[in-house]
């Protein structure tokens, strides 16, 4: 079981961080190529695409703290610690933000609200994904330590 936690937990992570940097990058191309309806279009399938993000993260962090054990410490605290960071920046300020840009978007109302909002969802992500790519390279980090 371990085994298999240890070859989940980087792919969970892997795909996550593609998911966040896919929904960055068509929402940046959206706003500045498209017009409403391919922004709309783009909410839309970025909210589609959270049925792919939530369970990556929900499996990253979950092997994570079972990888980590009873009583982790050194770098596994601290991939733990950003794990909370990133799971409150998601439920809190993220997925909210995706559908209220979305149910906008479909409107075609893209005022100012909007992007707010969008620059907030913005960035909000580019913290998690930072997060993430630390929590990434300890990862590493840990796997090389374990092998010496």
């Amino acid at each position: 079981m371990q085994k298999l936690l240890h070859r989940l937990h980087p792919l969970a992570g892997g795909i996550a961080i593609l998911c966040i940097v896919s929904f960055m990058t068509a929402s940046v191309a959206s706003e500045l190529y498209g017009d409403a309806l391919i922004i709309a279009a783009t909410k839309g399938r970025i909210l589609w695409g959270l049925m792919v993000l939530i369970p990556c993260l929900a499996l990253t962090g979950l092997s994570g703290y079972r990888a980590a054990g009873g009583a982790p410490r050194g770098l596994a605290i601290v991939k733990l610690k950003r794990m909370r960071i990133i799971g409150i920046n998601g439920i809190c300020m993220l997925v909210p933000c995706a559908f209220f840009l979305a149910a906008r978007a479909a409107e075609l109302r893209l005022d100012g609200v909007f992007y707010g909002v969008q620059s907030v969802e913005l960035l909000v992500g580019s913290v998690n994904l930072g997060l993430m790519t630390l929590n990434f390279r300890d990862g590493l980090r840990i796997v090389r330590l374990r092998k010496a």
